[in-house]
């Protein structure tokens, strides 16, 4: 009797055992938190390098001619004149390079979303970008801000009056740089946030 009453009892927690492991089957997978984040870290990357790239192709086809003395004497003005513009383009071009590689990086983390080496390295990449594009950006904007204002103690006057249609696009490729650096910040703060879970 006592072995028959064992036997009942083993049978009820055998069913138990079997009832949770079903539940626990039946129970939705939710996705993993990190995913999320890499799936919008993918789609910062995009609008990052097509703001970036728009910004270079900006400036890298700005041009105007000035005309002198019925059109005898002609002024050119490129983004080559000045090495601080070259520097602002060159490292647009760059960090646009950089930001449609690195998107392999970030359909990787969509797959892996537990990969801790690899967005490590993504930080490190993308610090070291932004400081190249900040440098490019702060540098086109000191000299962007001198051709507009002019600097009355140096003695140098405001050629934008002259040269209005280049100075409107180099002011318009910054605008675009420094999105791509806000975006190259978010970025950053997102595979930390990531990294921490």
């Amino acid at each position: 009797m006592p072995k028959k009453v064992r036997d009942a009892g083993e049978q009820e927690e055998n069913e138990q055992e079997g009832g949770d492991e079903v539940s626990e089957e039946a129970a939705p997978k939710t996705p993993p938190p990190n995913r999320g984040i890499s799936k919008l870290d993918f789609v910062m990357r995009i609008v990052a390098a097509i703001s970036i790239m728009g910004s270079a192709i900006a400036i890298g086809t700005a041009n105007h001619t000035l005309s002198f003395f019925n059109q005898f004497i002609r002024f050119k003005t490129q983004y080559q004149d000045l090495p601080t513009f070259t520097f602002f383009v060159v490292s647009n071009v760059i960090a646009t390079a950089y930001l449609i590689l690195s998107l392999a990086l970030s359909v990787f983390h969509m797959l892996k979303s537990g990969a801790k080496v690899t967005r490590t390295v993504l930080i490190i990449l993308d610090m070291i970008i932004l400081s190249l594009l900040t440098a490019g950006a702060s540098a086109a904007a000191a000299i962007t801000h001198l051709a507009h204002k002019g600097n009355v103690q140096a003695n140098w006057s405001a050629i934008c009056q002259q040269y209005n249609s280049f100075c409107e696009r180099v002011s318009g490729s910054l605008v675009g740089s420094f999105i791509g650096i806000l975006a190259l910040m978010l970025l950053i703060v997102l595979s930390a946030v990531a990294l921490s879970r």
